[in-house]
């Protein structure tokens, strides 16, 4: 995969298709590939016509590892993915963030809304302005020496994914530590990009999805039927509502 450097950071990307360009930020945990590419999300858009560019954040996927906290901000992150637009020479492009890449994208489309043409938060209501639960228990557990050894459920769901996805416990934990900054109503309220929220009924992590559009100047709702936190982002409901409001632009 190729890579590009971001304030002296090697972060690795995806570029595919040909198009009017969409830049897709993955969640907490996972990267490009589990995130976008292995739920059929690349496939689709690139079949929709689009040139879909998909970024591992840092310490996640082929990107580079980092274990200081103070390295991993929202904030920071979302300067990482205005670094890769301006890697690729794009003015502007779609972005689609889930789970913590929402989180992203929102930082990205409030500090840099002439490069943002449409954004779709997925994963995350209003857990972008409220938080979205206690980061030490997760932190505890991305630590712990032995998976057998947690007892908290939601922290040892993340030590699995992170197994699962091959990831570098370390540096996740490290992040967990600064990623979750919250946006004031205040500030969204200001946000100037057409917005798509996107969430499972069955989601206990994201917070509400029409709270969260409630307060965007320009802001629609797709409800995913059914789905949770880990499964929604994969679902034909999500992908056709995304579709559908990208060929508004």
């Amino acid at each position: 995969m190729p890579s590009f450097q971001s304030d002296n950071v090697t972060l690795s990307y995806l570029d595919e298709g040909a198009g009017e360009p969409i830049l897709l930020i993955h969640g907490f945990a996972s990267n490009k590939t589990v995130n976008w590419v292995n739920p059929g999300w690349v496939q689709t858009l690139t079949g929709a016509g689009y040139r879909v560019i998909a970024i591992d954040n840092r310490g996640h996927g082929e990107s580079e590892k980092l274990y200081d906290p103070a390295m991993y901000s929202a904030l920071t992150m979302s300067e990482d993915a205005k670094n890769l637009l301006d890697h690729l020479g794009l003015e502007s492009a779609f972005v689609m963030g889930y789970s913590m890449g929402a989180r992203i994208s929102a930082f990205l489309s409030l500090n840099h809304p002439e490069r943002v043409r449409r954004v779709v938060f997925g994963g995350l209501g209003t857990g972008m302005i409220h938080g979205t639960g206690d980061p030490e228990p997760i932190i505890k557990a991305l630590r712990a020496d032995t998976v057998e050894e947690i007892r908290h459920v939601v922290g040892k769901s993340f030590r699995q994914f992170a197994e699962q996805t091959g990831s570098d416990r370390l540096a996740l934990a490290a992040c967990m530590a600064a990623s979750r900054q919250k946006i004031s109503e205040e500030e969204l309220c200001g946000l100037k990009v057409p917005a798509l929220v996107a969430v499972g009924t069955r989601d206990a992590i994201a917070g509400s999805a029409q709270g969260l559009a409630d307060i965007l100047p320009e802001a629609r709702v797709c409800d995913i039927p059914g789905r949770d936190h880990m499964v929604a982002v994969g679902d034909k409901v999500f992908k056709k509502a995304v579709l559908e409001f990208l060929a508004e632009y």
